[in-house]
This record gives C-alpha cells, sequence and structure tokens, in this order.
C-alpha cells in the first residue's frame, strides 16, 4: 500500500548561531500518513533539534520542511501545521496549564472556538484513551509523573492532531509508568495516529514501523527494527545501549551458536534457545545410536 507523505524534510540544515557548525546537516526525509517512528542516537546529535521542525518550533537555516500541504516557514500556515502535529515534552509540568485534569485538556479545543458540547466530547474521549477518567477532577500537580505524561498527551489528543511528537517523554519514568505511556502510544498508532518518538532506550524503539539513527547531525540509518537494532557493536560505537535480549543473542552469535540476532522479547529468545538446545540434544541421540545389527 503506498502511504501518503506527511512530514517532508528536504535538505534540512540548521544552526544556532551564525559562524558555529550546524546541528543538523542535509537532511533528507520522508514520514508518511499513520507511522510509528522512532528516533536514536548519542546526546548531542540533533535529535530535539529535528523534531522541532517538525511543527515549526524552529525553521530550517537551509532547505525546507512541509507538514502535509503546508511549508513551515509560510507562518501564515503555523496554526494549521501545529494543529496536524502535536508536540510532548520531556518535562509534563512545563504544558500543563489548567487547574485540574479535565481544565487541561479542555484548554486545547476551547481556544479553538468550539461549541462545549464539542469540547465536553473531545476531553471525554481524550480522557478515556488516556486512562485518565477517574482523575479528571484531581489538580494536576498531585499526579504522578507517569501520570502527567498522559495527561499531556490527552491534551493533544483533545486537539484532534494527524501525528503526534515526543521528546523522551519517559526519561524521568519508573518502569511501569513507561510501560503505560508505551500502551498508550501504541493504543494511538492503532487508532491512525502517527508518532515520532525520541528516545534513549532500544526497548521503546523496538515498537516502531522505522527507526531513524542521528550522529553528529546527520542521518546515517533509517530502517525496519529488527535490521538497525540487531547491529549491536555499530550502536555501541555510537555510545548507545542495545536491549538486553538482542545483546545476549548477540554474545551467543559472537561465540559461535547459530541464532538468530534480530530477536527483542524474552519470549522469542527463550523459544530460539529451546529450539537450538532440542536440536543439539536430538543430533547427539542420533550420534549415538548402535548401527545396524547384520
Amino acid at each position: 500500500m503506498i502511504m501518503k507523505t506527511m512530514i517532508r524534510v528536504h535538505n534540512l540544515t540548521y544552526t544556532y548561531e551564525k559562524g558555529r557548525p550546524p546541528v543538523l546537516k542535509d537532511i533528507n526525509l520522508q514520514i508518511g500518513e499513520g507511522e510509528y517512528i522512532a528516533i536514536i542516537g548519542p546526546n548531542g546529535c540533533g535529535k530535539t533539534t529535528l523534531i522541532r521542525h517538525f511543527n515549526a518550533l524552529l525553521l530550517p537555516s537551509a532547505g525546507e520542511v512541509q507538514v502535509g500541504e503546508f511549508n513551515t516557514r509560510e507562518t501564515k500556515h503555523l496554526r494549521e501545521i501545529r494543529r496536524k502535529v502535536g508536540m510532548a515534552f520531556q518535562n509534563a509540568d512545563n504544558q500543563i496549564v489548567g487547574m485540574s485534569v479535565e481544565e487541561d485538556v479542555a484548554f486545547g479545543p476551547g481556544n479553538l472556538g468550539l461549541p462545549s458540547a464539542e469540547v465536553r466530547r473531545r476531553v471525554d474521549q481524550a480522557l478515556a484513551t488516556a486512562g485518565l477518567t477517574e482523575l479528571r477532577t484531581r489538580p494536576p500537580h498531585t499526579l504522578s509523573g507517569g501520570q502527567k505524561q498522559r495527561l499531556a498527551l490527552a491534551g493533544l489528543l483533545a486537539m484532534e492532531p494527524e501525528f503526534i511528537v515526543l521528546d523522551e517523554p519517559t526519561a524521568s519514568l519508573d518502569p511501569e509508568s513507561k510501560k503505560k505511556v508505551s500502551q498508550l502510544l501504541k493504543t494511538l498508532n492503532s487508532q491512525g495516529i502517527g508518532i515520532v518518538h525520541v528516545t534513549h532506550s532500544m526497548d521503546e524503539a523496538t515498537l516502531a514501523d522505522r527507526v531513524l539513527v542521528l550522529d553528529q547531525g546527520e542521518l546515517v540509518a533509517d530502517g525496519n527494527p529488527r535490521d538497525i537494532l540487531s547491529r549491536v557493536d555499530w550502536l555501541k560505537s555510537l555510545g548507545l545501549a542495545p536491549t538486553y535480549i538482542t545483546e545476549l543473542m548477540w554474545r551467543l552469535h559472537q561465540a559461535g551458536i547459530d541464532v538468530n540476532t534480530s530477536i527483542f522479547t524474552i519470549d522469542s529468545a527463550v523459544e530460539e534457545i529451546a529450539s537450538l538446545l532440542k536440536h543439539h540434544k536430538n543430533s547427539s541421540s542420533r550420534a549415538k545410536l548402535p548401527g545396524k545389527v547384520m
């Protein structure tokens, strides 16, 4: 199926200060409607700078970024661009403005001048999707870190964006909260919302349709998670930590054991290793069978 291009990046170069080296260098990229993209790379490689171009928080020093039919340089389309592409940051507190959970979610659609019934519908739906319905009257400052991130996402959902772009939203969360945010992102994607997720977690990157790798301002890899994340030695050379399962399979392969190195989950790893042990056991048994007696 041919996918409609939603975000197009053409020869993007960006420099924060004149005379300084560019943070992004000649990036070319297309992101299709409804895709789930993970962006990984070492600190300072330009990940945050790149995604800030996707909803015109930054404008190119050279090249172009197009969101749908709009060029981000055309400031008259800024409102439409930011309605298409919502942005969630690492610190959810910076995005929370309401005195209660439901008031915060209502802030965006309320500013669009929508009828109160439509605002209520959007708020109810966003809270339900984010799993926050029972917390709707709570003051946001009483929420946990994970709940605040889901609140920030609910606020974006109420604007009915086509894409949500996230800058390391789980970096400061505990494992259970990370899991809930990741599950929410998968749910949103299954509903047709595109996701662009900057992360240092290779486990989170395995959830994506595509993985982009940045290094020193350049796009150095763009492909299937299994192809990208199984390159353990290369990822380590960039200062990135592979998943435990991927590294285990890679180490077994390095030791001369013929295993599938493109495995991400514990269940798949157990199945693969059990199959190898069973094959080895059967081979050993056959080798010990006595010859036919004449």
